[in-house]
C-alpha cells in the first residue's frame, strides 16, 4: 500500500510490537523500532513519518527526539504518549498526539493523516490534533 517509510520510537516493546502490527496490516512499511534517542538517529534512511512516545528507555526525551526527525529529515511526528502534557518542546512537523491506550484505528488514521489522507483521519478519534 505505502512506501511511506515510518520509525516507532517507544521503549515498551509490547506496544512498539503493537504499533508496528497495525501499520504492517494495512500495507505501511515499518523502518524501525527504536527504544532511545541513540537507537532513532541511527537509522539508515530518513523516515517520512514517527510515532513518538515521551517517556523513554534514557529519560523522556521523545520531544527533542520528534524535533531533530523533523529539522533533519522533515519527519512528521504523531506523539503515542499518556502524558501529552509533556510534549515540550514539540516538533515543527508534529501533527498531534494519540493518548494511551489507543486503537488500531488512530493509528491508522494518524499514518493516512501524516501521507495527506486528510479525509479519512479527520473523522477519528484518539487523535488530538495540534493547530498551526
Amino acid at each position: 500500500m505505502s512506501k511511506h517509510t515510518i520509525l516507532i520510537v517507544e521503549d515498551e516493546i509490547f506496544v512498539a510490537m503493537d504499533i508496528e502490527r497495525i501499520l504492517a496490516d494495512a500495507g505501511y512499511q515499518v523502518q524501525a523500532i527504536a527504544a532511545d534517542r541513540a537507537e532513532a538517529m541511527a537509522v539508515d534512511e530518513a523516515p517520512q513519518i514517527a510515532f513518538v512516545d515521551i517517556n523513554l528507555r534514557d529519560g523522556p526525551t521523545g520531544p527533542g527526539i520528534a524535533c531533530d526527525l523533523a529539522s533533519r529529515y522533515g519527519t512528521k511526528v504523531i506523539y503515542v504518549t499518556a502524558n501529552p502534557a509533556q510534549i515540550d518542546p514539540r516538533a515543527s512537523t508534529a501533527i498531534g498526539y494519540i493518548r494511551k491506550p489507543f486503537s488500531d484505528d488512530s493509528i491508522l488514521a494518524a499514518a493516512s493523516l501524516a501521507i495527506g489522507g486528510a479525509a479519512a483521519a479527520t473523522n477519528a478519534s484518539g487523535i488530538t490534533f495540534f493547530k498551526h
